[in-house]
């Protein structure tokens, strides 16, 4: 049957300001664009947008899609201004738990604490028994109590683990914080496995879908194959939820810890909405945890220049170890001493022809790293949301004085590099409008100044841009998706605003009225009907 979708204002992406009339659609692809009057006679249906505004289908390039599910069912800490109130909201829910059962939550952010107190280990020990472990905002940083760390069989004596550690007090005490890989001791503690944990696993993935969908997301980068235990855990959630209960596209990274495991299992993947992905690794940490790894001390902390994930040695192995599956390598990179480090075995190993290299973040690089990166095929996979949630304490972090590339989106986007937008969700919200708007207005929704680094400032449609085609080119499929096109998939994002021409404010006012998936309807807003008295 072919469908035309009309009577709205129609961007193809192609070129800034480019519409049609039309769309037609037979068989989960984009027949033809054109004018109503040239496509009408060909159609078996009409579909009517009554007006609203559609887009190629936006999708998320980075993100943890069973972590944002996840997060969706758990302790929400994000809203959490102090330490005290995080006490508290750990007190009131471990009490309506069972004696002993784990406490998970996430979310939790020191920089908006008005005490500026991070709990410790004792204060959680005096309002609870059950074993609580919190992730930070960033997921990079975590606190848990006794109880967890008994669990998990950690003690004084325990020594920190290879790209981790564990956080201690002026006394060299246990205080309850895991840095990066340490985080790991814990978190496999409360893992499970068996048939009841993947079905909780598919709930999370299901949870995540019908919420990306509510934003008018069509697909997603995702990552987690390296986690929940055994890889086959997330990766049979997938495979029983996408294409099957939930149309949504997947591209799935393929952590490193499990990547040639994956290949040497010949792991199919035979429905067309999940896709094998870049072998993914981290470089380094965080900002917000000050593990981001620096070639400059931290200006607040001296003695501290983060934390480098991997010897080098061994991100040369790991760069080697995808080239001889002919794959492409996703590396999160924050600072500048990961960008240091992963630019010299990109450039010593290049990648195989056809496929682009990932880096993740980008958050500073040196002016001299940035022109090594433009000699590389390599596509900037960006967080916008990143600057309204960093700024302005990561200035206080990184000092005044440095003389890099700081979130300097714009200056990416000007050099000729390929960029796409993401969330990282659970690390940020899922919502795309309030991406767009950080990429526009770098600022808070609530400020009043013009920006931070304003002239970093992106157009609204390279911001959108980034959330459609640029996804797209992220994994090689801009020849198929990411524009509304005659051969192209027909997945849409249809809004009731034009995000190209409606102020600021409005961006964030955004509402997504459908969304398609291969010409499939797999969202429509529901309004409420008016009551007459």
């Amino acid at each position: 049957m072919k469908q035309l979708w009309t009577n709205g204002m129609i961007y193809t992406m192609e070129q800034e300001g480019e519409i049609v009339q039309a769309v037609l659609v037979e068989d989960e692809k984009i027949l033809a664009t054109g004018t109503l009057e040239d496509l009408q006679p060909l159609a078996d249906e009409i579909l009517d947008l009554q007006g609203a505004v559609m887009y190629p289908g936006f999708v998320d390039s980075h993100l943890h899609m069973i972590g944002h599910g996840e997060k969706l069912k758990r302790l929400d800490l994000t809203a959490v201004t102090s330490g005290q109130e995080l006490l508290q909201r750990v007190q009131e829910a471990t009490s309506k738990l069972e004696n002993g059962q784990w406490l998970i939550g996430d979310g939790w952010n020191e920089n908006q604490f008005l005490d500026g107190s991070v709990p410790t280990k004792e204060q959680l020990d005096t309002i609870t028994t059950n074993p609580v472990y919190l992730n930070r905002i960033c997921h990079h940083v975590a606190l848990c109590n006794s109880a967890a760390f008994d669990r998990a069989g950690v003690s004084e004596a325990t020594k920190d683990v290879a790209g981790g550690k564990f956080g201690r007090d002026s006394n060299g005490h246990l205080n309850g914080l895991l840095y990066e890989q340490a985080m790991q001791v814990i978190s496999e503690t409360f893992q499970q496995q068996g048939e009841a944990y993947i079905e909780s696993l598919v709930h999370s993935l299901e949870l995540a879908i019908e919420d990306m969908h509510r934003y008018g997301l069509t697909g997603g980068h995702t990552e987690e194959m390296g986690y929940f235990g055994t890889y086959t855990n997330p990766l049979t959630a997938y495979h029983r939820t996408v294409g099957q209960r939930k149309h949504f596209r997947v591209n799935l990274l393929r952590h490193h810890s499990v990547f040639e495991q994956m290949i040497e299992d010949n792991i199919l993947f035979d429905t067309p909405f999940i896709e094998p992905g870049a072998m993914k690794f981290y470089a380094d940490g965080s900002f917000g945890g000050s593990t981001a790894a620096l070639l400059e001390p931290y200006a607040n902390e001296p003695e501290n220049k983060g934390m480098l994930i991997h010897t080098n040695e061994q991100v040369e192995a790991l760069v080697k170890l995808a080239r001889t599956y002919n794959e492409a390598v996703a590396i999160h990179l924050i600072g500048d001493a990961g960008v240091e480090q992963v630019l010299t075995y990109l450039e010593k190993y290049p990648v195989p022809q056809g496929k682009r290299d990932r880096l993740i973040h980008c958050c500073y690089v040196s002016e001299q790293q940035l022109a090594r990166m433009k000699k590389l095929p390599v596509i900037l996979d960006l967080q916008p949301a990143f600057v309204s949630s960093d700024f302005p304490w990561v200035l206080d972090k990184l000092g005044h004085e440095r003389t890099g590339y700081l979130y300097a989106w714009k200056t990416f986007l000007d050099e000729g590099f390929i960029c796409a937008a993401g969330t990282d969700a659970p690390i940020e919200g899922i919502s795309p409008f309030e991406t767009i708007y950080a990429a526009v207005e770098r600022k808070k929704p609530s400020a009043t100044h013009e920006g931070y680094t304003p002239a970093q400032k992106l157009t609204r449609f390279e911001a959108v841009k980034m959330y459609t085609f640029g996804s797209a080119q992220a994994i090689c499929k801009e020849s198929e998706r990411g524009l509304i096109k005659a051969g192209y998939d027909a997945d849409f994002t249809i809004l009731n605003r034009d995000l190209l021409t409606c102020t600021a404010e409005e961006i964030l006012q955004t509402t997504a009225l459908k969304t398609v998936v291969a010409g499939r309807i797999v969202y429509e807003k529901q309004f409420a009907k008016e009551s007459h008295v």
